[in-house]
């Protein structure tokens, strides 16, 4: 007869979380501070899209969109299935709606990405046609929102972190619809702001947001309810004793990715120079992201934490397990 495994006991945890600290040394098992890193991709959904959580995605959202007064929010499913057979469908990281049906899609990419603007008006198209039902006549949708979370800066030395971006005509700038809106949070960006005069609340929770794996504490400057409850969701010593046990090797999983990525790089970079070629770096940190996709796939990690974790498109993973 089948016997479900049992959950490990608390002192089971206990004695593991300490192998893996003695560990340390040998094997460079990252050490857990107080913060957890909440950009990783279950961390991101445990802290925005767990309905105990809700709270703080308003919060969130009210500081991302602050002309729109948005009341409360449900959350949404987030996979969502393309009709046409050979077509790709998406899982989103987050989505809800509030009670005049408008739309918000929340995507947290830890690393740069070819095509993440395009890959969000496709994710988008989906929030569109989905509130449009067969045979209706009218195609006034309620609004849709994507806000892209970025661990990356494309505006470097910008002086902010917000971008956002309307479809309008090219000479006039005349808004062709005020029913799509895509905003960027360029979360390196906030660094040099975040403690400076003038520094915005949306500022200093980008920070928040960035370095929370390297504070001990939340900053005296971040007292509003929205950085008590993002720092709550981080807080180690609140997890369970299973939640922990999945960080230490998320975080092992994700170290570990990210060493062999800099060590090809590296090593791209060595050849290119021996080769005389300036883009020896692309081409070695390529090869380590495509192995390492390989790798990931062969143990059966999902398309979406590959692409999220090396920072290859999904289309690109998917050639690979194809």
């Amino acid at each position: 007869m089948y016997r479900a495994r049992p959950a490990p006991s608390h002192q089971a945890v206990k004695n593991f979380i300490f192998s893996m600290s003695k560990a340390k040394e040998k094997r460079g098992t990252p050490a857990l501070g107080r913060y957890a890193n909440i950009m990783l991709d279950h961390w991101f959904k445990r802290s925005f899209a767990d309905e105990s959580r809700k709270r703080l995605l308003l919060l969130f959202l009210r500081e991302v969109i602050p002309d729109r007064e948005i009341a409360s929010l449900e959350f949404a499913p987030q996979e969502h299935t393309n009709p046409f057979d050979d077509g790709k469908s998406i899982r989103v990281d987050v989505e809800c709606t509030d009670p005049q049906g408008r739309r918000f899609v929340v995507e947290m990419q830890l690393s740069e990405q070819t095509g993440f603007y395009e890959r969000a008006l496709y994710n988008t198209s989906f929030a569109i046609q989905e509130q449009i039902g067969e045979g209706e006549e009218s195609y006034l949708f309620p609004a849709v929102y994507f806000i892209g979370i970025m661990n990356f800066s494309i505006h470097k030395d910008a002086g902010r972190v917000r971008y956002s971006y309307t479809i309008r005509e090219e000479q006039s700038n005349e808004l062709m619809t005020d029913r799509v809106q895509y905003i960027f949070l360029e979360l390196p960006n906030s660094v040099p702001l975040w403690d400076k005069p003038g520094a915005t609340v949306l500022d200093k929770f980008c920070y928040a947001l960035h370095m929370m794996p390297t504070l001990t504490n939340r900053p005296a400057e971040m007292s509003a309810e929205i950085f008590k409850l993002l720092f709550e969701s981080a807080e180690i010593s609140k997890f369970t004793a299973q939640e922990r046990v999945k960080y230490i090797k998320d975080m092992t999983t994700e170290r570990d990715i990210r060493n062999q990525i800099a060590f090809a790089r590296d090593k791209g970079r060595e050849e290119g120079r021996e080769e005389g070629r300036e883009e020896g770096e692309t081409i070695g940190e390529t090869k380590a992201r495509l192995q390492i996709a390989k790798a990931m796939l062969a143990r059966g990690t999902s398309i979406n934490d590959i692409a999220e974790i090396t920072g290859l498109s999904d289309a690109e993973v998917e050639a690979l397990a194809s």
